[in-house]
């Protein structure tokens, strides 16, 4: 498979910090995969998301997205990209229709193509009977489905996803994973962000670790599990590179 995502040598410090979040890390994702990026709290994870996504830059390195690099092509690269974060980027006092035009016309969709989308989009996901429905009358997996729909219905070369799953129902979390293994079959990069290690096994096709603003250890899931003497799921190989202990901060 072609690379879709080329990191080299990626170092960020925050202001006022006496380390780096990020120290001279490389990694390359290739097109089509699902790419799972696991770590403890602190490990650097959601820095390195935050700055694939644009959303902050990096004190030094580099990023390209195909033959893009951020530098020059930040714009044309945003066009490209699907993000679906952990905490629901929803506006409460509005419906599911409306919350999902106001994402849509944010990446150019408008008319009936985006019409169209919104209706196949909450068909899928089993929500076109709510579609008039504010968003605050939504349990919790079904506001994780609208999320899921706002980041993907401009068609995503690459989608970022923060906990897809977390705190949803068994039943919601079923559609969730259907869709994105769909997506993927059509040719969506996913890259994949969860404490479910569980689920990380079983969805992703490659793993890395990060720890220390480093990875420190990348491959299949099979094959990780198999390089640890005794290690049965990948849960045996997360602690085995980053340890037992907590990682709580504030």
């Amino acid at each position: 498979m072609d690379e879709i995502i080329r990191i080299q040598e990626l170092s960020k410090r925050y202001t006022g910090s006496d380390r780096y979040a990020l120290s001279g890390l490389s990694l390359s994702i290739r097109k089509g995969e699902i790419f799972g990026l696991l770590g403890p709290n602190g490990a650097g994870k959601t820095t390195l998301i935050s700055t694939l996504c644009g959303m902050i830059k990096p004190s030094s390195g580099e990023l390209w997205f195909g033959t893009l690099n951020y530098r020059r092509h930040g714009r044309d690269i945003q066009q490209q990209l699907g993000v679906v974060p952990q905490e629901y980027a929803l506006y409460p006092t509005l419906t599911a229709e409306e919350n999902l035009y106001y994402f849509g016309s944010l990446y150019g969709l408008a008319g009936a193509d985006l019409k169209g989308r919104i209706a196949e989009g909450l068909e899928r996901v089993g929500l076109a009977d709510f579609r008039k429905k504010t968003i605050k009358t939504f349990s919790g997996g079904m506001q994780r489905r609208v999320n899921l729909l706002a980041g993907i219905l401009h068609r995503p070369n690459v989608l970022f996803l923060d906990e897809p799953t977390v705190g949803v129902d068994v039943q919601s979390k079923e559609v969730i994973m259907r869709l994105l293994n769909e997506l993927n079959g059509q040719g969506t990069t996913i890259v994949y962000s969860s404490h479910h290690l569980n689920e990380a096994q079983h969805f992703c096709s490659q793993i890395a670790i990060i720890d220390g603003g480093r990875i420190v250890v990348e491959g299949r899931p099979d094959e990780l599990i198999a390089s640890i003497p005794g290690a049965d799921t990948l849960e045996n190989v997360f602690i085995h590179h980053t340890g037992s202990q907590l990682r709580d901060y504030a």
